[in-house]
C-alpha cells in the first residue's frame, strides 16, 4: 500500500503518538514519582507538541530531501532524520515536563533525555517499519 502527501503524515503521527503516549506516560510516572494520570496529561501535552513539530519538521525534511541528487533512505540519512527531529522537540518538552510534572528544569531534561534515548531507537525503527509497510514517500523514491 502507498500512502504519499497528507495522507501519509496523518497515519504516520497518528501511529506513531498512540505508541508515543503509552510508553512515554508510563516512563514520565517512574522518573517523576507522579501518578498515572497527571504522566499521562504530560505525556499527552507531549504528543500534541510533537504531532505539530513532527508536521513542520517532516515538510522541511522531505523538501530538503527531494533536492538530494541521490534517491532512497541511507542509514546515514535515517539516523540524521531521528537526530534532527529527536533534538528539535527536545527544546519544546523540557519546559513542559518541568511545569506539568512539577520538577526542575534539570529533573524535566533528565527524563526527557531518558525518553529522548528510547525514541532515537523508537523513531529510527518505526520509521523504517513505516515505510516497508507503505512504501518511501515521493521525495525519496527513485525516479
Amino acid at each position: 500500500m502507498k500512502l504519499q502527501g497528507i495522507r501519509r503524515r496523518i497515519v504516520y503521527v497518528t501511529i506513531y503518538e498512540l505508541i508515543a503516549i503509552a510508553v512515554s506516560g508510563l516512563g514520565l510516572m517512574l522518573a517523576s514519582g507522579r501518578d498515572m494520570q497527571q504522566s499521562l496529561v504530560a505525556a499527552t501535552l507531549a504528543s500534541a507538541t510533537a504531532i505539530a513539530w513532527n508536521y513542520i519538521f517532516n515538510t522541511f525534511f522531505e523538501r530538503w530531501e527531494a533536492r538530494q541528487p541521490i534517491k532512497g533512505r541511507s542509514l546515514k540519512c535515517r539516523i540524521a532524520h531521528a537526530i534532527g527531529f529527536e533534538g528539535g522537540l527536545l527544546v519544546f518538552l523540557v519546559p513542559l515536563f518541568a511545569w506539568q510534572l512539577q520538577v526542575s528544569l534539570w529533573q524535566a531534561f533528565v527524563m526527557d533525555f531518558g525518553l529522548l534515548i528510547f525514541f532515537l531507537i523508537y523513531t529510527f525503527v518505526f520509521t523504517w517499519c513505516f515505510d516497508r509497510i507503505f512504501g518511501l514517500p515521493q521525495s525519496a523514491a527513485a525516479r
